[in-house]
């Protein structure tokens, strides 16, 4: 009943503009110009490359012989500039590329010779293997597992069922030592390779 004479109200009043007032006020730029419909849009020249740090200056004189007396240098003596670069500025040694299975062709046959005498040299970095370890220090092995990795328990156990696996990479000699004969100590067998 008082919806009926709530409606019967409002129709009775002249109109619903003058109860809520203007709705929609529309306001036009004064100084507004349409686009020319046949203009063609600005076609703008990009580099060749983006270079973030913007155009850089031209290599000096200096380098510029530098690097004609390298390319100057036999193909074994450019070898070794890398290398001893590395040692120089104190870089991280960088990953080598496995060229074995992989036809390289005639000089690729003379690259591999220089990287036979760099596996001579002795290894640095060793990996940690678990080969095997009794079932009833399994969880002594996991928790051993946990304190040289950064696994939690469940991934640690995951690890550790997964016999033969490896444990840690490119770790120091001592280092690899010592995870073994924690391992040993808690009834596991280790490996270092």
């Amino acid at each position: 009943m008082r919806f009926i004479a709530l409606a019967r109200s409002i129709r009775g009043r002249s109109t619903f503009q003058e109860i809520t007032g203007l709705l929609q006020v529309r306001f036009f730029q004064h100084d507004f110009v349409p686009r020319d419909p046949n203009t063609k849009p600005k076609k703008y020249k990009y580099p060749a490359f983006y270079d973030p740090y913007g155009p850089r200056p031209p290599p000096s004189d200096k380098i510029i012989q530098l690097a004609e007396r390298i390319a100057a240098l036999p193909l074994e003596e450019q070898r070794q500039i890398g290398p001893t670069l590395q040692r120089k500025l104190k870089h991280p040694k960088l990953q080598s590329i496995s060229t074995e299975g992989m036809d390289l062709g005639p000089q690729g046959a003379q690259a591999t010779g220089g990287t036979k005498v760099e596996e001579k040299k002795e290894k640095t970095a060793f990996d940690v293997k678990l080969e095997k370890f009794d079932a009833a220090a399994k969880i002594k092995v996991i928790k051993e597992v946990r304190t040289f990795t950064s696994l939690g328990l469940k991934e640690a156990k995951d690890l550790v069922e997964k016999v033969p696996v490896l444990l840690k990479q490119g770790v120091t000699k001592e280092e690899a030592n010592e995870i073994i004969e924690k391992i040993k100590a808690a009834g596991g067998v280790a490996v270092m390779e």
